[in-house]
Parts: structure tokens; sequence; C-alpha cells
């Protein structure tokens, strides 16, 4: 008897029960450290992540939710609170009527600025320290495996791994 094409192996559940497991931890980790030392939850964080990243910290509001692991609607949420709390703004786009930019102000960069440490220290308490080179090598290529990255973006930074930016 042979095992349809659609079947999962207890073994291979496993591994995937236990992805999402570590996801969720280190996820709630992170949430609680923001949230304790800059009262800043790890959505927020995400969002002006990227708008700090991004030229002029700004970006079409398509292109910062193609970025964050929230539906679009979730974005728009977030960045109406965002904006109430003076951390972004939104900006019309000259060339399409319909198109919005969330674009960063002061307050949001000093805010980015200021829990970006707590951020960056955590991933490395809950994930980086936690593996060896030969491991973050593996778990690199592993990942870019997973999100289907070309193998030359997924092999840049340190020994296969992508560094962490922020």
């Amino acid at each position: 008897m042979t095992t349809p094409p659609s079947a999962i192996s207890a073994a291979e559940l496993t591994v995937w029960r236990t992805m999402l497991r570590a996801q969720v931890r280190i996820s709630r980790r992170l949430q609680a450290d923001l949230l304790a030392h800059h009262d800043l939850a790890l959505g927020s964080y995400d969002v002006l992540m990227h708008l700090g990243e991004a030229p002029d910290g700004r970006l079409r509001m398509n292109d910062l939710a193609d970025r964050v692991l929230l539906s679009r609607s979730g974005l728009t949420r977030l960045v109406d609170r965002l904006q109430r709390e003076g951390l972004v703004v939104r900006q019309s786009c000259t060339s399409d009527a319909r198109g919005l930019f969330a674009v960063l102000t002061a307050a949001g960069r000093a805010r980015l600025d200021a829990a970006t440490p707590t951020y960056r220290q955590g991933v490395r308490d809950y994930v980086l320290s936690r593996l060896d080179e030969d491991d973050l090598r593996v778990f690199g290529h592993i990942l870019g495996k997973l999100a289907d990255e070309p193998a030359e973006r997924a092999g840049r930074g340190t020994g296969g791994v992508s560094r962490i930016t922020a």
C-alpha cells in the first residue's frame, strides 16, 4: 500500500507543528519585550521598520501590505492607529489619485530608533544565540527554500544567511 501524495507522515507533521510553535513563541517573546519597554506591538514595530528602511521613510500602502504579515484591511487599521499616535501620516500619491503613501514621522522615527535595540536583542536571545554558524547556514538555506527566494538572494550575508537589518 502506497501513501497518497497529499498524506503527511507523523514525522513531517511534527516538523510542521514545531515550526509553527517556534514562530509563535518567538513572536510572543518579541511582542512582550517591545510592549514592556516601548509600549509598541510587534506588528507596529514591523510597519515602522519597513517605513524606516524605505527611501524618505515612505511606502505606498499596497507595497507596505506586501511586506508585513497583515491583510490589507488589517494594515489599514494598524496605520490608522499609528497615525492617531503621530507615528505615521498618510499622503496622497500625486501620480495616482487612488494611491496612498504611509510616511514615517519624526516621532515614528524616534520610536523606531528607541525600540530597535530591544528588537535586535530579542532576535539575538530567542534565535541567533541558539544557533552556531553551521546551523545558521542550514537554517538560512531552508528558510530561503520555504520563502521561495532565489538561491543568490538567500545566500547573501553571513555564510548563506541573509543578515537581519532590523
